[in-house]
């Protein structure tokens, strides 16, 4: 259906040339699902968006060839284009708010697809876009047709850009980072989703990820690229099982799973002894009956109901549930960053709930609870530079000046892992794993007691976050830090945590030592978790190889029924 020969991508930039893809080669047969699997920067997206023509304005292919059922898209001209997107050929994009138009209601934008390709006219538009929602299994499709972008759950606006994608059944879809930034539950559903109307309508799919684990689980071959290069490609089986090159195995190792310790994610020249815990039996912060409510349009809205737990000093507790569960707000509160509607929040014995979140901003307490932001790049200011970010905490709250200023900066810098010459660096001129760096030397600057932390590496590379992971774990036993660990990667929390917590719906349904959670959950809830985190095949070498079999096995049917 498709096929790709020596494609080369360049971006003519202030600093001159620079070629984003180099010479890649690969073919889409018809029913297959292609996996393409790599860091940030390697040239997954760019090669999917030279297939589409949707290139930045300095972006141009700059060699090779593109044939898709025939048609050269290379030299097609853009009337031919624009029929062929959107018909023959769909992408869902990464940030599906982004891809969304704000002030637009969906239905609309559904509508609109169909009448740009002929699909439908203005009489029987709507009833089509319709038909397409419930294709992607929209409850209450009439209802949310007329729904705008905010107000939609991430999940729900991921299922609309499927819809807008499927609308015109093209022959092959490209889904661009479909799940970033979905809770597990939700990453699942959409997957299981697009991957079952694949095979319903027999189409052809390109899946772009840096998740291998979930790559593996719904793609037939893989394809790992690297600095615009495809280093390594075959069957998911083969490249966990065997990784023939170097930079496919620093992924594989990289990707978190069932009985690896968190030093096993690095490479193997930078491991070193997994420094030992000092957690206690003294409790350091105790929630007790804490709840939030809002006022929404309809009545009361409980975002938190009475929740209780304790995390003791030294102790690492993982808070884990779906996008909406209350894991959010939970944390706002403990940061004293939003005030509760009720309940005790002690810290060191101190009730904190009682200071006002304005008033705690100017508490000397507030130094000892500090918190790591989700997203390295929006929790930076843009216009301060690194050394500037770490600064701050220490102008504000420890009152730090001249030497005394620039000696602290240098040895927090040194504490994270960031070389001195990115201190005087923007954000922008910095890595995803390099600007996370910042945001924890700014976190740790006072020498906080507590620390929370909002999913810090839920954006990151797999390698990155293998780095950011370990960072954390030297940092918690050098410093003595209390950790809440916000996360919905249940791989990362067992990795991490000694403690695990379990929200739904703003209460807690499940509580324990993080093994035994994980290994024999209680709760229905939980147990739908962990079954549905995708699980990468088993490594040669490890304790089971029956899951790769199997997995051969499955593709071998899969390849069989699509010959007969």
């Amino acid at each position: 259906m498709l096929s790709v020969k020596d494609l080369s991508v360049m971006f003519q930039t202030r600093r001159g040339a620079v070629d984003a893809v180099r010479g890649v080669s690969f073919d889409v047969a018809r029913g297959e699902i292609l996996g393409i699997v790599g860091e940030s920067g390697s040239g997954k997206s760019v090669t999917s968006y030279a297939l589409m023509r949707i290139l930045d304005a300095g972006g141009m292919i700059k060699a090779g060839e593109a044939t898709y059922s025939g048609v050269d898209l290379r030299r097609a001209a853009e009337r031919d284009m624009r029929d062929i997107r959107g018909r023959e050929m769909s992408m869902i994009f990464q940030n599906p708010r982004a891809a969304l138009n704000p002030i637009r209601k969906v239905g609309h934008q559904i509508e609109d697809v169909l009448r740009q390709h002929a699909q439908a006219t203005r009489y029987d538009a709507r009833a089509k876009a319709i038909a397409a929602m419930e294709a992607v299994r929209i409850n209450d499709a009439q209802a949310r047709f007329d729904a705008y972008p905010f107000e939609l759950s991430g999940g729900m606006c991921q299922r609309i850009v499927c819809a807008i994608a499927l609308a015109c059944d093209p022959k092959l879809l490209i889904a661009d980072e479909p799940t970033t930034g979905l809770d597990i539950t939700t990453q699942k559903a959409v997957m299981d989703l697009v991957s079952g109307l694949i095979r319903e309508r027999d189409m052809s799919s390109i899946l772009i990820t840096h998740d291998l684990g979930l790559a593996a689980q719904y793609c037939d071959r893989l394809l790992v690229m690297k600095d615009g290069l495809i280093v390594e490609q075959g069957d998911p089986a083969q490249i966990f099982g065997q990784p023939a090159h170097p930079y496919s195995r620093k992924l594989v190792d990289a990707t978190p799973r069932a009985g690896a310790s968190v030093r096993d994610l690095l490479p193997a020249e930078a491991r070193s002894a997994e420094p030992r815990m000092l957690a206690t039996d003294q409790p350091l912060v105790e929630v007790r009956n804490l709840t939030k409510t809002y006022v929404g349009k309809s009545g009361p809205v409980h975002a938190v109901r009475g929740i209780s737990f304790t995390i003791n000093r030294g102790q690492c507790v993982g808070l884990v549930g779906e996008s909406g569960c209350g894991k959010s707000t939970t944390s706002e509160m403990l940061v004293r960053l939003l005030d509760p509607t009720s309940g005790q929040i002690k810290f060191d014995g101190d009730d904190i709930a009682k200071t006002p979140a304005r008033r705690f901003a100017r508490d000397p307490r507030r130094a000892d609870i500090q918190m790591v932001f989700q997203d390295a790049t929006d929790s930076l200011n843009p216009r301060h530079t690194a050394r500037q970010t770490i600064a701050e905490p220490l102008r504000r709250l420890a009152r730090m000046r001249g030497n005394a200023l620039t000696t602290r900066i240098e040895e927090l810098a040194g504490l994270v892992g960031l070389p001195l010459p990115l201190l005087d660096r923007f954000p922008h001129q910095l890595s995803g794993g390099q600007k996370a760096r910042v945001g924890i030397a700014r976190a740790v600057a006072l020498d906080p007691k507590f620390l929370i932390l909002d999913e810090p590496t839920a954006a990151l590379d797999v390698s990155i976050q293998a780095v950011v992971l370990n960072l954390l774990v030297d940092l918690r036993a050098k410093l003595g830090l209390s950790y809440l660990f916000v996360s919905h990667d249940l791989h990362v929390v067992r990795l991490l945590c000694d403690h695990v917590i379990v929200m739904k719906d703003g209460q807690i349904v499940e509580e324990g030592p993080a093994r035994d959670v994980m290994a024999d959950p209680k709760d229905p809830y939980t147990k739908s978790l962990i079954a549905a985190a995708p699980t990468p095949p088993e490594r040669a070498g490890d304790t089971a190889p029956t899951q790769l079999e199997t997995k051969n096995a499955q593709h071998l049917a899969i390849h069989d029924t699509r010959a007969s």
